[in-house]
């Protein structure tokens, strides 16, 4: 099964399936988890929460991405509890007691999500090469100027307000590289790669802008190998 015969939104059944043909191994609920695949349930415009709809009087797909919610799902449970999820604009929202439930059957997942976390296996499983290579300070990510000057005006946001906050939506990290977090702020350095497909995922920034955007810059003439076999895993 390709990308393409994927469903926008695959069910349990064909997300597991999907990703047994991409990856060789057995998938199951839990293991989407794990992983960090965000489930989402259907749901059609209720009255008793008008304040999720906004405009979407037709429904929309609500993400479940609070803990509590995801743990109950990974440990076994036997249907949806949804105590907390993002509205159609996508604002956090906190549900009243005792919450949305819905059967397993009903729980979906993002094409992209599925695509992006085997982009993320393959890349992880590519064999370390043997010889010993300095890395140089460009290499271990680019420092907060840089960030900004190469992604700073691709979207409508306070990017270094972003930055040094960690926000998740460039990663579990912020884009941060790990090793550079002990260090004062004005040390802190970011992966390029993950700042590119964060900005594509959640601000839908075109991927040929990010494209030109490793090709304007010298100092991310270092990544442009990595970005581009990440680009041909995911099929860019």
């Amino acid at each position: 099964m390709s990308n393409t015969e994927l469903a926008y939104r695959a069910t349990l059944a064909e997300a597991c399936d999907w990703l047994q043909q991409q990856t060789g191994n057995a998938w199951n609920l839990p293991a989407l988890i794990t992983h960090g695949v965000t489930p989402y349930v259907w749901l059609d415009y209720s009255d008793q929460y008008p304040e999720l709809f906004g405009d979407a009087t037709g429904g929309y797909a609500a993400p479940i991405f609070f803990q509590d919610d995801t743990q109950r799902l990974a440990a076994g449970s036997a249907d949806v509890l949804i105590t907390m999820t993002k509205d159609a604009d996508k604002i956090a929202i906190q549900l009243p007691p005792p919450g949305i439930r819905a059967p397993l059957h009903d729980l979906r997942f993002l094409r992209k999500d599925l695509s992006r976390l085997v982009a993320q296996l393959k890349t992880a499983a590519l064999p370390v090469k043997e010889e010993k290579v300095t890395v140089s300070e460009s290499q271990s990510g680019i420092d907060k100027a840089q960030v900004l000057l190469a992604f700073g005006h691709l979207v409508k946001i306070n990017m270094e307000k972003a930055l040094l906050s960690g926000e998740a939506i460039f990663g579990d990290e912020g884009a941060r590289v790990k090793s550079s977090a002990k260090g004062a702020k004005n040390k802190w350095r970011w992966n390029p790669i993950t700042l590119a497909l964060g900005l594509n995922d959640v601000y839908r920034v075109p991927m040929p802008r990010l494209k030109r955007t490793f090709a304007e810059h010298d100092f991310l003439i270092p990544w442009i190998a990595q970005w581009n076999e990440t680009l041909a895993i995911l099929g860019e």
